[in-house]
């Protein structure tokens, strides 16, 4: 509650002169035909939207109590921008197919600066494609491989500790672990030293500031999350040069996107589309860092937060695991063969993603006039895409509130689901966080029980839904 109210009244402090801004360079008259409320003067809906966050359903009853009273397609004024939002799987196509080029992302001014111009969530058109081409290739399955054992040694490792401590706050324990992941596959970090306490440390600032208000003096989230994006880009930058100067090579992403750099830096050239500048290379091994650890880091902890509260699943999720243990030959470790047969640790997963909603909504911005269910979108216009009520739609999700991997036993019709995106913007890092997950419910199930400590419900009032108290355990060896 003191976060919150803090929360607001610093925004209180700010707002007035940022929203007035744009008050008085938009007008909403072309917005009169959508139903909805543009709220207070200056600040609109801003505070009930930011209220919204750290109550246990997220923004779910911001949007279920206007979209009862307007609609599917309602009209807003949040956090300085005149919004329409939208639900139900007409939207979603819409919104996440882009077809041709209706909407673009959305990101909030912060995240555009701390990001940088070349980030994939940036771009657009061609140019995005041609990105999302040369990034994924190292996520793909077949990429993944070689980090296997590493992710693998690496929960057995953090779980080992887990029982000879009181309290383990999962969210935090999680975030190490999914950072001491992702730094190895980027640039073959150690899981302890002075590199890669430096990388967490710069990495947690920027995470920080992505979502914190635009104003950048000292002191403030966004300056000191500048001051760490740069830090990090140094870091960056002695790798890149140590990489190229060296005889030896590396099997991680960043030596994989390095031999797709262009050595003339002008854009001129052979290849040039196989290539990225030193620009694209940095921007891009940030936004990955940015779009997977926090998800993977709250889709871990939500995980273990609905097992422990649905004891059937949990034990229908432990034979999976166990028959899994029963099959395979005397001191054998953990396989690939073995992590792609988990049939219904992946419904379980899912299912995470379902109940928890851990991003609540997609932000895209009108690249062009259209219309939907009636009504008509103008061009730059801000749209989000309501994912909690996509999730709670009992005509397709019965008992809503209910966790039950069951519902995946059979296809969902498309863009009902939307737990890792949908269309071209669909996260690319998929693969990976099904891994890391999988390999941990894994470690975890079969040798540790745990029992939560707190009841509290409420969540973070950050972009990605994380539980506030960050899920406080006492863990047990089985």
């Amino acid at each position: 509650m003191e976060t919150m109210m803090l929360l607001v009244l610093v925004a209180s402090s700010v707002l007035s002169v940022f929203f007035l801004r744009k008050l008085l360079s938009s007008s909403p008259k072309e917005m009169e035909a959508i139903p909805g409320s543009l709220g207070l003067p200056v600040v609109g809906e801003s505070f009930s939207f930011i209220s919204a966050f750290s109550s246990p359903s997220g923004i779910f009853n911001f949007m279920k109590e206007r979209q009862e009273r307007y609609g599917k397609v309602f009209k807003s004024y949040v956090l300085g921008r005149f919004t329409v939002f939208m639900t139900g799987r007409e939207a979603s196509k819409i919104l996440l197919t882009g077809k041709d080029g209706m909407v673009s992302l959305n990101l909030f001014y912060t995240g555009q600066q701390v990001l940088g111009p070349t980030s994939l969530l940036q771009t657009t058109g061609d140019a995005h494609k041609r990105l999302r081409r040369l990034i994924a290739e190292p996520l793909s399955v077949d990429g993944l491989k070689k980090y296997f054992n590493f992710i693998s040694t690496l929960a057995v490792d953090t779980l080992e500790q887990w029982p000879a401590k009181k309290k383990v706050l999962v969210l935090e324990e999680a975030s190490t672990f999914t950072l001491k992941v992702i730094g190895n596959m980027i640039m073959s970090l150690e899981p302890m030293g002075e590199e890669q306490e430096k990388f967490r440390s710069n990495f947690k600032t920027i995470s920080s500031s992505f979502a914190s208000l635009p104003f950048n003096l000292p002191g403030t989230a966004f300056y000191e999350g500048i001051k760490a994006r740069d830090s990090m880009y140094e870091m960056l930058d002695s790798t890149i040069a140590n990489r190229r100067s060296a005889e030896s090579s590396h099997q991680d992403f960043l030596e994989s996107l390095i031999m797709k750099h262009t050595k003339s830096g002008d854009g001129k050239g052979d290849d040039q589309e196989n290539k990225l500048t030193d620009q694209q290379l940095k921007d891009n091994i940030l936004t990955l860092l940015v779009a997977g650890h926090d998800t993977t880091t709250a889709a871990l902890t939500w995980t273990m937060k609905f097992l422990a509260e649905n004891p059937q699943v949990l034990e229908k999720l432990r034979e999976e695991h166990r028959l899994i243990l029963v099959k395979r030959s005397d001191g054998a470790t953990l396989s690939w063969s073995e992590v792609n047969n988990m049939p219904y640790t992946n419904k379980v997963i899912n299912e995470t993603l379902r109940r928890a909603t851990i991003l609540p909504w997609y932000s895209r911005k009108a690249a062009q006039d259209f219309e939907i269910d009636g009504y008509q979108i103008k061009k730059g216009w801000s749209v989000n895409l309501d994912v909690v009520s996509i999730h709670h739609d009992p005509q397709v999700f019965p008992d809503p509130e209910k966790f039950d991997p069951t519902r995946f036993d059979a296809p969902l019709r498309p863009y009902s689901y939307l737990g890792f995106g949908n269309g071209p913007r669909m996260c690319p890092g998929i693969n990976l966080a099904k891994l890391e997950i999988c390999i941990f419910i894994h470690h975890l199930v079969t040798k540790y029980k745990w029992t939560p400590l707190e009841k509290d419900g409420s969540v973070q009032p950050t972009l990605v839904r994380m539980p506030k108290n960050k899920y406080p355990v006492f863990v047990e060896s089985l």
